[in-house]
């Protein structure tokens, strides 16, 4: 992380060991929680928790102007789907959850009581918890949202390598493992982005942080309760 001023870079650097992410982390993966490994949650725990869903659990009225593909879906009660949306299972989804028009879940998803997906957004192998929301125009791949989150328009969670390569978080010589070749980012509760936002392959935010609209986030592990900013010159000239 050269870019960053060298205070900020000693904050990271004392980051290392991963702060706290969610004040609650809820059934069914309470149990399988690693607060210095929570992208393990995407992994076997995810799995066993959707498997583990009926073939179909529906507590909302079925409308032809959505679309519900595969098995082992659950909609809980009060959820409003909006026309348009596409949702494949294995997925599991809260009550009184929003899903706007123009959605693609992609299965794998597993989505908490009061949370929202907005218009056009694609969501893959992902866990949002309660109250978390991505509003409009992003990708959420292989990622944790705590409850609070809030995603500004077009916000990027990258989950793939160019290479191909393992996802490891980095800060200089400082390495920690992940043993995944797909983590987006995990985002503690209350974390916010600003627009257009792209978090690379690897990121770890903690609780209470924002993050300014534009910022390209490389992989590692950032503070709790701060504010990550995007300094820029803009040049104004004469047309001639």
């Amino acid at each position: 992380m050269r870019f960053l001023s060298p205070v900020f870079r000693w904050v990271i650097m004392a980051a290392m060991s991963i702060p706290p992410l969610f004040a609650e982390v809820p059934l069914p993966f309470a149990g399988d929680f690693d607060d210095q490994a929570p992208w393990q949650l995407l992994g076997e725990p995810l799995t066993q928790a959707l498997g583990a869903l009926p073939s179909e659990r529906i507590e909302i009225s079925l409308s032809p102007d959505f679309y519900l593909r595969g098995d082992r879906i659950a909609i809980g009660a009060g959820t409003r789907i909006h026309p348009t949306a596409v949702i494949e299972g294995p997925v599991s989804i809260g009550a009184d959850v929003t899903i706007k028009s123009g959605v693609y879940l992609r299965g794998g998803c597993w989505i908490g009581d009061g949370s929202l997906i907005g218009a056009n957004t694609e969501v893959k192998r992902s866990i949002f918890l309660p109250g978390a929301k991505a509003p409009h125009l992003s990708y959420v791949g292989d990622s944790i949202l705590g409850s609070g989150v809030n995603l500004g328009a077009g916000t990027i969670l990258s989950n793939f390598r160019h290479d191909g390569g393992e996802v490891h978080l980095t800060d200089g010589d400082e390495a920690i493992v992940t043993a995944r070749r797909k983590l987006g980012a995990i985002l503690g509760d209350g974390v916010n982005t600003g627009c257009n936002c792209v978090l690379h392959p690897g990121c770890i935010v903690g609780a209470g942080t924002s993050i300014y609209p534009g910022v390209q986030l490389r992989p590692g592990v950032y503070p709790p309760q701060s504010i990550i900013k995007l300094r820029q010159e803009i040049e104004i000239v004469s047309r001639r």
